[in-house]
């Protein structure tokens, strides 16, 4: 890496005084640092990018537009008509949730418009499906169709948020929702509701190249929605609010750009209850944030199979930092759900620890989904307890190879990282035709493990100062 020769100012986008390097690493003072050369600096550069839209002043109370406090009437067309009228204010402004609980359907955001949950206030959204009806633009598992509605949505729009100190409840559990997925842990029971048939029949028609306007799911078709899903937005934020009780993922930006995620906590434990999934998106922050999910806590993607490859928009440029993450699948992930491509991702200064965590560094792809990673690194990452590796790179998630979509994973970078305890240090396997490359690991203690790390089909593999059971770390 070349060393900063001197210290500008970047000129135009950047504010003044975020620190640049010299020309020999970017061509102007306005481009951003290139990552393999200066990976820290362009995650200096995303974070200097990434910031909060402004709002006007102007606060609309939703008990002014008739929402009722106490949790049993439906106050879904109240916080619509707040919405409105801020959206139709100069500026913009606040659509204020006070104190108290308040039941609603699906809350539709629009252009410079702020839905603020104050501390103490919490949204109660219906569990009643038909609710979340006429169907929206969305995605499912990375899949493009029309589907229930997230429970808070926004469509090609211009600085939209969701900020405060008070709770989002989504009021999903065994007797709603979750059943959907087909699991008896779940309440499912044999006989009732669930999404095997619509989930295959979409995977058939993103096969098939279907046109979206002809995927149309709903009513008897129980494919469940995200919690909240900008889609086609510029500048997102989402700020302070805790999140209970999803029905699937729970942040879930699509096709978005400049989305700061911050000081959200997520503690739901349903199925494919995810935390937060930009996909598609380029220019994202994710920090202070604290996750325990019933799935992965973080998971970057770019839309599945052929519908990825077809859109072709990757996620790019992702910052995670000061992260906490409890239970889940996998703490910071990538895919896999990732055919679009995803580059350029950093993660710093994030603790991981849970028996309930199975992994906390992963990537998982398959040869139906390929796609690419081009560039992954984390450093200052403290791991307590996970049940499975620390490290794992998975090219047999699911399908696994032999599809003709070869994934492309390269430049992954990992380096003062501490781990008390894992089954495994690293479970890293490309494809005997399709090899990872650029594999990185440096400054780490892997602490206790119980079984033989696992890498195979790697090229270019430099490990330096790497430790596990005492013992500098070897690879058979």
């Amino acid at each position: 890496m070349i060393k900063p020769t001197r210290r500008n100012v970047l000129q135009g986008t950047l504010l003044a005084g975020i620190a640049t390097f010299s020309s020999s690493i970017v061509s102007d003072a306005n481009a951003a640092p290139d990552p393999k050369r200066a990976p820290w600096a362009r995650a200096t550069y995303i974070q200097a990018k990434v910031r909060a839209p402004r709002f006007g002043r102007r606060v609309f109370n939703i008990v002014d537009y008739g929402a009722v406090e106490g949790g049993e009437q439906p106050c879904t067309e109240a916080i619509a008509a707040a919405i409105a009228a801020c959206a139709a204010s100069r500026g913009g402004g606040q659509v204020l949730v006070p104190p108290g609980n308040f039941l609603t359907g699906p809350i539709h955001l629009a252009s410079n418009v702020n839905l603020h949950i104050s501390q103490g206030a919490t949204l109660l959204f219906s569990t009643t499906p038909a609710d979340y009806l006429p169907a929206v633009l969305t995605r499912f598992e990375g899949m493009e169709l029309y589907n229930y509605s997230p429970l808070i949505y926004a469509y090609d729009c211009e600085n939209v948020a969701v900020t405060g100190d008070g709770t989002l409840d989504g009021q999903a559990d065994n007797t709603n929702w979750w059943p959907w997925k087909g699991k008896a842990q779940y309440g499912w029971v044999p006989g009732t509701p669930e999404q095997s048939t619509a989930r295959d029949r979409l995977i058939a028609q993103v096969a098939a190249g279907t046109p979206v306007e002809e995927r149309i799911y709903g009513e008897g078709d129980y494919l469940r929605s995200s919690f909240i899903q900008p889609y086609k937005c510029r500048n997102v934020w989402i700020q302070g609010v805790t999140i209970l009780r999803s029905p699937m993922w729970e942040v879930h930006p699509v096709l978005c750009e400049n989305v700061l995620v911050e000081e959200v906590t997520i503690n739901t434990h349903g199925p494919n209850n995810d935390g937060c999934n930009p996909e598609s998106c380029s220019m994202v922050v994710i920090q202070d944030c604290t996750f325990s999910t019933g799935d992965d806590c973080i998971a970057i993607k770019a839309g599945r199979n052929n519908d990825g490859r077809r859109v072709g928009v990757p996620t790019t440029d992702v910052l995670i930092q000061n992260c906490s993450m409890a239970d889940g699948h996998g703490g910071i992930t990538i895919g896999s759900e990732m055919s679009g491509g995803v580059a350029n991702v950093f993660a710093r200064d994030c603790s991981l620890s849970s028996p309930n965590l199975d992994i906390a560094l992963r990537f998982k792809t398959n040869s139906v989904r390929g796609g690419y990673i081009r560039g992954f690194w984390a450093r200052d990452i403290t791991v307590g307890t996970v049940a499975k590796a620390a490290i794992d790179i998975d090219f047999y998630y699911e399908e696994g190879p032999g599809h003709g979509f070869n994934p492309d994973v390269s430049d992954i970078n990992v380096a003062d990282m501490t781990v008390q305890s894992a089954r495994q240090s690293l479970n890293i396997s490309g494809y005997p035709d399709c090899h990872i490359r650029g594999l990185r690991l440096s400054d780490i203690d892997f602490g206790s493990t119980q079984i033989t790390p696992r890498v195979e089909y790697v090229d270019d593999v430099v490990i330096e100062d790497v430790y596990e059971n005492g013992q500098p770390l070897t690879l058979s």
